[in-house]
């Protein structure tokens, strides 16, 4: 029996857990150096890592901050998406095996974990910032309103614009005129406002419930722009119109105003200014050279899916329609600078740099206001939302800009760099009431060795395999894996490749020649555990779990983590072990990413814990009631449930529901395909969900729950 099997020390890790996920990036910056979705926290994994490869007597807590040494033990992840499985199984001495189906996945993971010398790096930067910045930057200047210098543009304003069916009127869609403000209104109240009429920038004061225009005199309300909901309101017909409608009668994305800029005046001070005839001829001479020059852009098209549509519908019908002129000139400009590199380690490097850097300098990103970071990225809700009022980076950027070339390649590149020469894992402490956090500097630096098939791992030649494929169908021997840890893919909430699709069309530009993966018109492909059906997820999934225990030793555990917010994400999962040959010995619940993250706040049940699921070979069952049954999963869910009440942590509906069906899995396990009900008849997997179910308004209220016997009833299955 492994470690994890006995027991989890969640309690402990969960305060590790809850500083890490404020900080992913700064924290372990390895795995953020580019985006990938539901990337989750290393510590975590780290815990469940040193669990499944250690044996029953051995603490895990103990070992988490000695420096433990794993070496002949081998991990794989099926799902490496980011990898930080690989990662942390690296930084453990272990040697790793890491598969995913996802080309743009296989090149961040292989970049991330590639050493590098620093001083090599910083020279092709420089040399790179020699050949290509002030051309890029010629096209984000302006001038100061006061002294008449050149200065740089930080941020541009844009607003999407719609034509009135009935009078043919353009309409701005602003929600509100008020653009920028700051995130600490009671500190600081001013608050930047566009004139609706004359287009002036008018400062004013948060409380303020009507302007006057010092420049026309129009009084308006700021708080109130022509676009409210999915509707807009034409002032000169007085009539509301839908936008989609509106949209889609031009066979064309929609139509953008530049209204605002940013300005940086003496290299520090920021000022809001309107633009001026020398600011839109400038981007009109960016736009005439993007259409008169050879500029290395993708031409592919946005195929339909289910995180896709959203842009189609608004004409966004190829991947380039997301920039406007000025951005498609400067990145292609940076693209042809970044391809004439000669070292290639250090090009596809900043290759994997420059499409990180797609994610802030898109028409798809918006302004997040002062006081925080400025820029909001165009994956904050994990959907491509076209953005009605969407701010402009300026691509290489400068020493006060986010989410540039320039400062992402010193808090992406150089961080994740210093992190692999000095690996750290955080020590959380309690002051004042307060959770700080101190670095630990335990572990050795990370260092890999690539292997081209799994010999050079079974040799010791080498530390690390990376493949791109189905894991399906693993290039590796039988019984030859120590423990498979992952984060499975949820099959009906973000459909990576769908999205991965916006910086791999990029990507292929320059890897296309080298790599047969990225020669598709799309990452997208056969096999993927991903579906808004649940029966082709379940198929998908039990044929990787199955393939997971061919490679697994006899001794080895298969953890992966998860949660879900519906009975049949949960169903699917229970199927899948069990058609694959395993069966559930362990799962506890742990902290799953940061609980501020847009899509869990807007979430109906927020969800903020994962359970972390262990496996190993199915054992014979053994034959249980329904009142037996239903007994030990709620009493296995009071104690667990009890031991984060004693954290103070707070649980929502949804985290009960996770705690609950943790509970059930294990017990189900136990009792595969023998729990009886009344007459002896058999209770299905369904019907003994929704029994369940029925428990965790109760103890999402943390009362104990009165023993009793729920039984359920096969008429409701017609629900389902």
């Amino acid at each position: 029996m492994r470690a994890i099997e006995k027991d989890f020390p969640f309690e402990a890790l969960n305060d590790v857990a809850e500083l890490e996920s404020w900080r992913k990036e700064v924290y372990r910056p390895i795995y953020h150096m580019h985006k990938w979705w539901a990337t989750r926290l290393g510590s975590v994994f780290r815990a469940i890592i040193l669990g499944a490869i250690t044996k029953e007597p051995e603490k895990v807590w103990e070992r988490f901050y000695s420096g433990y040494d794993a070496k002949g033990k081998i991990v794989l992840d099926p799902f490496m998406g980011s990898g930080t499985t690989i990662g942390e199984a690296l930084k453990l001495g272990c040697a790793a095996v890491g598969c995913d189906i996802n080309p743009v996945s296989y090149f961040i993971v292989r970049k991330a974990l590639r050493n590098y010398s620093q001083k090599d790096i910083h020279k092709a930067f420089q040399n790179l910032e020699d050949r290509v910045k002030s051309n890029i930057q010629h096209f984000y200047k302006s001038k100061d309103r006061l002294s008449g210098r050149e200065v740089d543009i930080l941020y541009s304003f844009w607003v999407m614009e719609v034509a009135c069916p009935d009078c043919s009127k353009e309409i701005p869609l602003f929600n509100s005129y008020v653009f920028a403000s700051n995130a600490y209104p009671s500190r600081k109240p001013e608050q930047q406002v566009v004139c609706p009429d004359c287009r002036q920038i008018i400062l004013s004061d948060y409380r303020t419930e009507q302007i006057k225009c010092p420049s026309c005199l129009k009084l308006f309300n700021p708080d109130e722009g022509p676009a409210r909901g999915s509707m807009f309101h034409c002032d000169r017909c007085n009539e509301f119109h839908s936008i989609i409608d509106a949209v889609r009668t031009k066979s064309r994305k929609p139509d953008y105003r530049l209204y605002a800029l940013m300005l940086l005046v003496d290299g520090e001070k920021r000022v809001y200014a309107k633009p001026e005839d020398f600011d839109l001829r400038l981007y009109e001479e960016a736009s005439a050279k993007l259409r008169r020059g050879k500029i290395l852009i993708p031409e592919e098209e946005i195929l339909p899916g289910h995180n896709t549509n959203q842009a189609r519908n608004y004409n966004y019908l190829k991947w380039k329609d997301l920039f406007n002129d000025r951005q498609l000139l400067s990145l292609g400009t940076l693209m042809r600078g970044i391809l004439d590199e000669p070292d290639e380690e250090i090009r596809e490097l900043f290759l994997l740099l420059f499409s990180g850097t797609l994610e802030f300098n898109n028409m798809f990103c918006s302004f997040k206001g002062e006081g925080t970071g400025a820029v909001r990225h165009s994956f904050y809700h994990h959907i491509l939302k076209p953005e009605r009022a969407p701010l402009e980076n300026t691509v290489w950027g400068t020493p006060k800009s986010s989410g540039t070339f320039s400062t992402l390649y010193k808090s992406r590149i150089l961080k994740a760099i210093e992190y692999q020469e000095a690996p750290f894992e955080l020590l959380a402490e309690k002051a004042d009431g307060r959770l700080r956090s101190k670095k630990v500097f335990l572990n050795k630096p990370i260092k890999t060795t690539f292997a081209t098939t799994f010999d050079g791992i079974k040799k010791k030649k080498a530390n690390l395999l990376l493949l791109q494929g189905n894991s399906a169908n693993l290039r590796i021997p039988n019984k030859s894996i120590d423990a498979v840890v992952t984060d499975p893919p949820y099959f009906d909430f973000v459909h990576y490749s769908e999205l991965a699709d916006f910086f791999y069309v990029w990507m292929r530009l320059g890897l296309k020649d080298k790599f047969g993966e990225f020669q598709s018109q799309t990452s997208r492909s056969e096999g993927e555990v991903q579906s808004k059906e649940n029966h082709v997820f379940q198929k998908n999934f039990t044929s990787v779990l199955k393939e997971c225990k061919r490679v697994l030793k006899r001794d080895g555990v298969l953890a992966f983590t998860f949660h879900h917010s519906r009975q049949e994400g949960w169903e699917s999962v229970i199927s899948a072990i069990h058609d694959s040959g395993f069966s559930v010995t362990a799962a506890h619940p742990i902290k799953a990413e940061m609980a501020v993250a847009t899509p869990k706040n807007q979430a109906k049940e927020p969800i903020d814990i994962d359970s972390v699921i262990v496996c190993r070979n199915a054992s014979k069952s053994t034959e249980i009631t329904w009142e037996e049954f239903i007994r030990e999963v709620e009493e296995k869910a009071l104690i667990c449930s009890e031991r984060f009440n004693k954290t103070g942590k707070k649980l929502s509906k949804g985290d009960m529901r996770v705690i609950l069906m943790s509970a059930f899995l294990v017990t189900y396990s136990k009792h595969y395909n023998k729990i009886v009900g009344k007459e002896n008849l058999p209770i299905s997997l369904k019907e003994a969900m929704i029994g369940v179910d029925r428990l965790v308004d109760e103890l999402s209220d943390n009362q104990v729950v009165t023993k009793r016997v729920i039984e359920p009833e096969k008429k409701q299955l017609a629900l389902f």
